[in-house]
């Protein structure tokens, strides 16, 4: 008689590279609220705030984690640090669909989605010897969408900007 196979029970709260699609699905549907809030999740020092949090997390407040644990006698401690297929996902993921700064083809666009009551944010990006001062306001508790953009005082109804090689400092005021 073939012996039954027995499988540990195991649980994990938060498997980071499956919890990062998720936050770019809420980002794809322009939901800034659920994309930043499980964003905020990941964030390793979220985790490590205060000493309490410090002895149940158990690895360094500054890398992702694959996985956070939910076992009994694991809860809130993170494994598998230095995930580097996670951490590059992070990275795009907050830069390119929560604050929205893509460059496409030499041209540098802003399309946030963010958590509606965000007021403002900015970025400082820097192209070879330009400069651009990125200000993105929110007046209206959007959670995604552009109404005006401004590139030196002046309005850009394309929405981007090509990127030039020219040394100068460049301001973009973005209102959603």
């Amino acid at each position: 008689m073939a012996k039954k196979r027995e499988y540990k029970k195991w649980s994990q709260q938060q498997y980071t590279h499956g919890a990062i699609w998720t936050i770019w699905a809420f980002a794809c549907l322009k939901d800034g609220d659920k994309a930043v809030k499980y964003y905020k999740y990941i964030v390793p020092i979220e985790h490590a705030r205060t000493r309490e949090l410090q002895n149940k997390y158990k690895v360094e407040p500054y890398v992702i984690v694959a996985d956070m644990y939910t076992a009994p006698n694991l809860i809130g401690r993170g494994g598998w640090t230095w995930y580097t297929g996670s951490s590059s996902w992070f990275n795009k993921v907050g830069i390119e669909e929560i604050l929205g700064l893509k460059i496409i083809d030499g041209n540098l666009s802003i399309s946030p989605c963010i958590d509606s009551e965000w007021k403002e944010y900015s970025i400082r990006y820097r192209y070879k010897t330009s400069i651009y001062n990125i200000k993105v306001r929110n007046p209206n508790n959007r959670q995604s969408g552009i109404t005006n953009f401004k590139l030196n005082g002046e309005e850009v109804d394309v929405k981007k900007v090509k990127l030039v090689d020219d040394g100068r400092i460049n301001e973009i005021e973005i209102i959603m």
